[in-house]
């Protein structure tokens, strides 16, 4: 059975990690025969959106404690873990991968990356181990791996296809359906709810990741 991390960076979509893309990200890997580990940065979360409104509170959360919602508690501070304990890894995508995984929302292509994010990604890579990203999470991808001239998808928004091209990689328009295979660097990627409105269409992009994801690890 191949051990898969999921990288959870909240909980909602506009400041933590979009929920129907995490399940339907968790749901996917068991239906696959894969076991999961879920993770987040045990930090407080760069601020909190009443999703109702839309507008930004007073409140303050931690980016681990909100993660264990969708994990139902099973879930782990990603300075634990290592390369060495997975076969793959997963980051969903939400505005916390933009917000609180990064500060990319803020930066753009000058973005800063949290120092355990940063060391759990690169070590995937040095290990040859494949890494799926969905939604805004490949331009992270595309930040930390610069180097590496890494080839992603986040859809078809032009002003961040031009910032993860301004910080060294190569962005592919790609429909909400298809994934985009990076076979140099083991990276896969879709567009998820960049640009889709139907939770069928991202389902079914998120899937072929979570499909290739495995084929490759």
């Amino acid at each position: 059975m191949k051990n898969v991390g999921v990288l959870l960076s909240g909980c909602g979509v506009y400041d933590g990690t979009e929920i129907h893309e995490a399940v339907i990200t968790l749901l996917a890997l068991e239906r696959n025969g894969a076991s999961t580990v879920c993770m987040a940065p045990d930090i407080a979360q760069h601020h909190v959106v009443n999703h109702l409104t839309g507008q930004p509170t007073e409140e303050s959360r931690n980016l681990l404690v909100e993660s264990a919602r969708i994990a139902r508690g099973e879930i782990t501070d990603i300075k634990h873990i290592r390369s060495a304990d997975l076969d793959a890894l997963v980051i969903p995508g939400g505005f916390g991968a933009a917000k609180n995984l990064s500060d990319f929302a803020i930066k753009g292509k000058e973005a800063e990356i949290h120092p355990e994010v940063r060391r759990l990604v690169i070590e995937m890579a040095d290990s040859a181990k494949p890494i799926g990203a969905m939604c805004i999470s490949p331009a992270v991808l595309a930040k930390i791996l610069e180097d590496r001239r890494p080839q992603v998808t986040i859809g078809n928004d032009l002003g961040t296809a031009e910032a993860i091209e301004a910080m060294g990689g190569t962005h592919t328009v790609c429909e909400v359906k298809m994934i985009e295979v990076d076979k140099t660097n083991k990276l896969v990627t879709t567009p998820a709810y960049m640009i889709g409105s139907s939770i069928s269409d991202v389902a079914e992009g998120i899937e072929k990741l979570v499909e290739k994801v495995l084929e490759m690890a």
